[in-house]
């Protein structure tokens, strides 16, 4: 794994936390506990700050990335954040998914309970209400989380993630 400060600034990594060996997690970042960070992805808190809740799983390839002098990234608790994702400068509340190769924008909101779908982009100052769902390029609300049948996968989602990293942890 890399990880290295910029500008005085490290990052904090909790002990319980798992890291891949070849992720990436430089500058002004700060985890809760429980979180993972898997192979491939990149935390970038080099031009903004990034502050992450417990047990967060930021999957393979997934950027994290904040904007200079205006957004930090700032990311809840439960919250899974799928293969290729890019959230940048933004802010997403606690039990969130975010699906494989969506994009949050500069700028937004994702309130809680709330699922953006694969391959979404959320354009930059967009705010997803609390319980629904968003899919498409650009991504609009396609329905309520209730009505959908997956309200229990965010859930799922993050403590299959926490299962996967105890696996790692035993090899260590």
């Amino acid at each position: 794994m890399l990880i290295k400060s910029v500008k005085g600034k490290s990052p904090q990594i909790p002990e319980d936390c798992y890291v891949a060996e070849n992720a990436t997690i430089v500058g002004d970042v700060s985890f809760g506990t429980s979180c993972s960070v898997w192979f491939n992805a990149v935390v970038r808190g080099d031009v903004n700050y990034i502050k992450i809740g417990n047990k967060v799983n930021i999957q393979d390839g997934a950027v994290i990335h904040c904007t200079y002098q205006k957004y930090p990234t700032i990311i809840g608790n439960n919250v899974s954040i799928g293969h290729n994702a890019i959230v940048h400068g933004c802010v997403v509340h606690d039990n969130v998914l975010i699906g494989m190769g969506a994009i949050v924008m500069d700028n937004c909101i994702i309130e809680s309970n709330s699922i953006i779908a694969a391959g979404a982009v959320i354009t930059q100052n967009t705010v997803v209400e609390s319980g629904s769902i968003w899919a498409g390029v650009p991504a609009k609300k396609v329905k309520d989380i209730k009505q959908s049948g997956f309200a229990g996968e965010i859930e799922r989602i993050a403590n299959n993630y926490l299962l996967y990293s105890s696996w790692f942890k035993e090899e260590e």
